[in-house]
């Protein structure tokens, strides 16, 4: 009667430890992963003429909110974080609004960037955005020859949003429909991009 009754015994202390790891970690499990959201065909001051330097529109940002994911009417507000207006982003801090944007472009791979650096941070000034504007000096390249607007392979864009919060962003492409290969007949400044937001306030991006 001795054998049974220590592998009841047994069994019991099995099932006791099997049940305290499966406890242990789901307690990791409480922090799930972010997910990237993907942005089609933002408008961004669309062309209503052509001129003798390419195309002409109203001269108008679209302010977005990457919090709301949504565009806001209101630029004198703390609602949006990103303004678009043909190659130029803004944000909505120092001259451009009334939030605590800052950005930074640099160089990664979107997905493996997990971290908000705690240095390198720029807002709008007079004559100068915090994204670069300019073939080669912030998210794009312009051939001249064949007048395509392209973003550039491993550029991210960092975001401080105008509330504090820190993103990360991609541009995929600047035309209508996120054409592969753009050309003449292409419809620009219609962004597609991917984004990732942390809301809680930390510096994580993942």
């Amino acid at each position: 009667m001795q054998a049974p009754l220590r592998l009841n015994l047994l069994f019991a202390l099995v099932l006791a430890v099997g049940l305290s790891a499966c406890d242990s970690g789901s307690d990791d499990g409480d922090v799930l992963p972010l997910d990237a959201t993907t942005v089609e065909n933002l408008p961004a001051d669309p062309a209503v003429n052509i001129g003798p330097t390419g195309p002409v529109g109203n001269g108008h940002f679209t302010f977005f909110s990457l919090r709301d994911n949504a565009i806001v009417t209101d630029s004198a507000s703390t609602e949006w974080d990103l303004g678009f207006r043909g190659t130029t982003i803004i944000v909505n801090g120092g001259v451009s609004g009334p939030g605590q944007g800052e950005a930074q472009v640099v160089e990664g791979l979107f997905e493996e960037i997990v971290e908000a650096p705690a240095t390198g941070w720029a807002t709008d000034a007079e004559g100068a955005t915090a994204i670069p504007t300019g073939s080669g000096n912030g998210w794009y390249n312009y051939n001249f020859a064949t007048m395509i607007v392209s973003p550039i392979p491993g550029r991210v864009i960092l975001v401080k949003t105008a509330d504090g919060k820190y993103a990360k962003l991609r541009i995929v492409s600047y035309y209508r429909g996120a054409p592969e290969s753009p050309g003449l007949e292409s419809v620009s400044r219609y962004y597609t991009f991917e984004f990732l937001i942390q809301p809680d306030g930390s510096t994580t991006l993942e």
